[in-house]
């Protein structure tokens, strides 16, 4: 499997892209649970079918175009190909030196926001991003390896990675978290998220209480033909809740909040979403001792 990617990892990004458009829609047709859940997800939104096509073809390029971001050689940067909107938000936070948190949901190449982020301010800040380590050993090996560019960290989704981030942001670093991703068993909280209820982190909204960070949304989205890909960096458009009756309605506000803004971003390139992710499904448990995920 590696080799195959190694040789993936040397085409160009265009041909990959078209290559995963039909790979997308190679998996819609062989998988009845995945048509009717991307389906329902985008009915739940709101959107119509043209949408609904645009993302299957999506999925494949986003999934395609792997290969190249994570086995690409490190001298050999995005450049050109990354564009930027907003990025002058991103300076004034790293100016203000109490640290930042980058929030983007699974929508556009969200594995490009950490790699462009840490190519332009890595020299003068690094970006601890957090993944969900797969579970086959090649594929975490290689998640791990690829992922560890100059200026970048990762931490895992589990206790101990929490902690790296706490700490990165008191040494006034960034910290990069895909909020809309379901979270193990008691580090969420059920909020409305497209008007139905979704199991959402706390994670997010509790770095930025417990550090005093500053807190932005970015996202890219994918340009055709292989053409690169625009980051747009965003101030939120309401302010996370200071305070509530208790810690629970708290969290819960606040995860409301973020389910907003995740919806927000999403309206603006809907057929760049993850559609097909099972973001209403009931979280995992975690072990007691080391807070790693459990079960299936």
């Amino acid at each position: 499997m590696l080799s195959l990617m190694r040789w993936l990892a040397r085409r160009s990004l265009s041909n990959l892209q078209r290559l995963g458009a039909l790979l997308g829609w190679l998996a819609y047709a062989l998988s009845a649970v995945y048509r009717q859940r991307l389906a329902a997800h985008v009915a739940q939104a709101g959107f119509d079918a043209a949408v609904c096509r645009q993302a299957v073809a999506e999925a494949g390029r986003m999934v395609a175009e792997l290969p190249w971001l994570w086995l690409r050689p490190v001298d050999r940067p995005l450049g050109p190909l990354v564009q930027w909107q907003g990025a002058e938000r991103i300076e004034q936070a790293l100016d203000a030196g109490r640290g930042l948190v980058l929030l983007t949901p699974h929508l556009g190449s969200f594995e490009v926001c950490a790699q462009a982020i840490a190519e332009r301010w890595g020299q003068r800040t690094r970006l601890t991003a957090m993944y969900r380590p797969a579970r086959q050993d090649w594929l975490r090996t290689l998640q791990e390896t690829a992922r560890a560019r100059p200026g970048l960290a990762t931490a895992p989704a589990a206790l101990a990675g929490v902690r790296q981030m706490i700490r990165a942001l008191r040494r006034g670093e960034c910290v990069g978290v895909l909020p809309d991703q379901v979270p193990p068993e008691g580090m969420g909280v059920w909020a409305p998220f497209f008007g139905r209820p979704a199991y959402t982190m706390t994670l997010a909204a509790r770095l930025v209480q417990q550090t005093g960070a500053a807190w932005l949304l970015i996202w890219a989205e994918r340009l055709p033909a292989g053409a690169g890909w625009v980051l747009r960096v965003s101030e939120p458009a309401a302010p996370l809740p200071a305070s509530a009756a208790d810690d629970e309605a708290l969290q819960l506000a606040c995860a409301s909040v973020l389910n907003d803004e995740m919806a927000r971003l999403i309206a603006q390139q809907p057929g760049q979403y993850l559609w097909g992710y099972h973001r209403y499904k009931q979280p995992r448990r975690v072990h007691a001792a080391t807070g790693e995920e459990t079960g299936a």
